[in-house]
């Protein structure tokens, strides 16, 4: 006679909230009052575990100018969110204006989320709006966040901010570089390494088979070497090798048409060749909606798609459009960083 051993039945599989690092970003700017409404909807607190880098006075005092109620307890959860305080320990700041300590401030903050995060306290980040001129006051040498954030983290893959708008993502060969440099960094590798980051992207986001357009540099995509030749030696070379690869990228368009397509719905995702080429464009389609997410790194990071808007600091008219929109993208990246 033989016999079987019992095994025990295998355990259930449990699922968790997602939990969500917040920053304030510049506190000179118009990220406390963003932060505030964020995290009194009652809705923000049912989507996630919120723990914010900042003291409770400062929740308390960017509520009342905002006029609503966050609720702070010892733990997150949908009744209240937990506040951690902050490392910084320098001088307050000034409203309205750049300053070393706002940068600072920024920064300590930044440096703490990560730590949260590879603390497995967090599964996303959310900032709010920085300054690059306080942070570079403030001893930050990076062209921007994303780079400053793969050198804290000590990573050295391919990167590029992610801009979204509801129906369209766009990556970037170059970013924060003067335009003199672009061309430099120009190379069919370069263009291949920004595209497949963005094919990932899209595939994480539900698109069976993403289509991508590539953008040309120069005016009317070169006129054939007429007007530069990068698109000859450089960007068409980069898209036939994403093309031998199986990604769906076509191109090199000539910028000043291909985002009316975008539009139209012929193409899920753009890769551009630098900043403005498809900040411009993005900001026009969606500014109420525009969320960049910092790609390529191991911890998902996402912010509102504009700045600290010095000038209305105080007055409680600070759009939370752009703020709801990047929290939700991070919940979701959270939330696929949980299953």
């Amino acid at each position: 006679m033989t016999t079987t051993a019992h095994r025990p039945a295998a355990p259930e599989p449990t699922t968790r909230r997602p939990r969500l690092a917040v920053t304030i970003g510049d506190p000179s700017g118009i990220g406390p009052e963003l932060v505030a409404k964020l995290l009194a909807d009652e809705n923000n607190r049912a989507a996630a575990d919120l723990v914010v880098l900042a003291t409770e006075q400062e929740i308390r005092d960017a509520a009342a100018l905002s006029g609503v109620h966050v609720p702070v307890g010892s733990g997150a959860g949908p009744d209240a969110v937990r506040v951690v305080g902050s490392e910084h320990s320098g001088s307050t700041v000034e409203p309205g204006v750049v300053s070393v300590a706002g940068g600072r401030r920024a920064l300590a903050d930044l440096g703490a989320a990560l730590r949260l995060h590879q603390d497995g306290e967090v599964d996303a980040i959310l900032f709010a709006p920085l300054n690059k001129a306080a942070l570079g006051q403030a001893g930050m040498d990076a062209h921007d966040e994303l780079r400053w954030f793969a050198d804290q983290l000590g990573y050295t893959g391919t990167t590029s901010e992610l801009n979204l708008v509801p129906g369209l993502t766009t990556s970037r060969v170059t970013s924060h570089i003067p335009v003199s440099e672009v061309a430099q960094h120009i190379s069919a590798g370069s263009v291949a390494e920004a595209t497949r980051l963005l094919h990932g992207v899209l595939l994480a986001q539900g698109l069976p088979a993403p289509r991508i357009a590539v953008c040309a540099l120069n005016p009317h995509a070169g006129e054939g070497g007429k007007f530069g030749r990068e698109e000859i030696d450089h960007i068409r070379p980069g898209v036939e090798l994403l093309r031998s690869e199986g990604i769906d990228a076509n191109g090199p368009f000539p910028c000043d048409t291909l985002f009316i397509k975008a539009r139209r719905g012929e193409y899920d995702g753009v890769v551009t060749m630098y900043h403005d080429q498809g900040q411009i464009a993005m900001k026009l389609m969606g500014f109420e909606e525009g969320v960049t997410v910092q790609g390529g790194l191991p911890v998902p990071i996402a912010t509102p798609a504009h700045g600290t808007a010095y000038e209305i600091v105080g007055k409680g008219i600070a759009n939370t459009g752009p703020m709801q929109r990047a929290f939700d993208v991070a919940v979701s990246l959270a939330t696929d960083a949980v299953h």
